[in-house]
């Protein structure tokens, strides 16, 4: 009796989670009205803007965004214990794991960030948010998730 009440939970789960992974891993969909451009600019014109040097990262401001899109994974303290993390196969990095995160460069997590866990080889339900979050959001995240290592994250050269 019990488990006749449980399956249509668990199929209910299942659909969400599928469906979430989806919305999280897919990208928007190209505008169709924008008309496709019809030859590139010539060299002459074109002209590349100097990059402009990013922020530091902002623990606080990378902390709402981590609680935004990535503690449903991750967990709220970075313990890979989100509330979908049960249903993912493999589990999500444990970003409070100190041991290991001081052996991550800040550019790795910045480009499994910004280009999900596929173009990495890893998890392909790790979405990209490169389309979402600009490289400074990206980048106070990166601040965040240094502050949940324990042992603490220790910089190289430090």
């Amino acid at each position: 009796m019990r488990s006749a009440r449980l399956k249509p939970r668990r199929v209910w789960l299942s659909a969400l989670v599928a469906g979430l992974a989806l919305a999280c891993g897919s990208d928007p969909p190209a505008d169709q009205s924008a008309p496709a451009p019809t030859a590139p600019a010539p060299a002459a014109e074109t002209r590349e803007e100097p990059t402009r040097a990013l922020e530091p990262g902002d623990a606080a401001a990378g902390a709402l965004t981590y609680r935004n899109l990535c503690a449903s994974c991750h967990g709220e303290s970075g313990c890979g214990d989100g509330p979908l993390a049960s249903t993912l196969d493999p589990k999500p990095a444990r970003h409070c794991d100190g041991e290991r995160m001081n052996g991550v460069e800040d550019d790795y997590l910045v480009e499994i960030i910004t280009r999900g866990g596929y173009a990495l080889d890893k998890s392909q339900m790790m979405a990209a948010w490169g389309g979402t979050l600009s490289p400074q959001q990206i980048q106070d995240v990166v601040a965040f998730i240094r502050t949940l290592a324990d042992p603490p994250y220790a910089a190289p050269g430090s």
